[in-house]
């Protein structure tokens, strides 16, 4: 059973961990500890964690701003994957943003990135793109899809 709960500044080490598991640092998606500490200090952010028998295994980062939301971060431990975590953690924060009256949910992923299955199924449509938008490890950049729900 997936259990999520709502996460906060304390949860910074396990949404770390979760990104060094997660995030291939090849392509740059991973943020830092400050970036992440920023975020989360703004007004409308939110964090999901999901967790399986008490065992952090995944996150959301999302944010509203009026009546737009957008998912900043998704993470699923690699051992997790293809068990429903991002699927229920993906309906947790579209929930959350219907609930807090957003009417659009935003992402951006890298193009490749096999979550965009997930974001399709789920009912995400691409709306444009940003060229050299993540900047990998190695200096190699990879461009990133723009994808939009809307949430009425």
């Amino acid at each position: 059973m997936i259990d999520l709960r709502s996460g906060g500044t304390a949860d910074l080490a396990t949404v770390e961990s979760l990104m060094a598991e997660a995030f291939d640092p090849r392509f740059g998606e991973a943020w830092t500890h400050g970036q992440c500490l920023g975020i989360m200090a703004l007004p409308g952010v939110w964090l999901t964690i999901a967790s399986v028998d008490g065992k952090p295994v995944g996150f959301a980062l999302s944010r509203q701003i009026v009546d737009e939301a957008e998912l900043l971060l998704l993470a699923t431990a690699p051992a997790s994957r293809r068990k429903g975590v991002a699927a229920a953690l993906l309906r947790s924060v579209v929930t959350e943003a219907r609930e807090k009256n957003a009417l659009k949910l935003h992402l951006e992923v890298r193009e490749g990135n096999e979550a965009i299955k997930l974001y399709r199924t789920a009912g995400f449509t691409k709306v444009g793109e940003r060229r050299a938008y993540y900047r990998g490890n190695a200096g190699q950049t990879f461009d990133a899809f723009t994808f939009r729900r809307e949430l009425t």
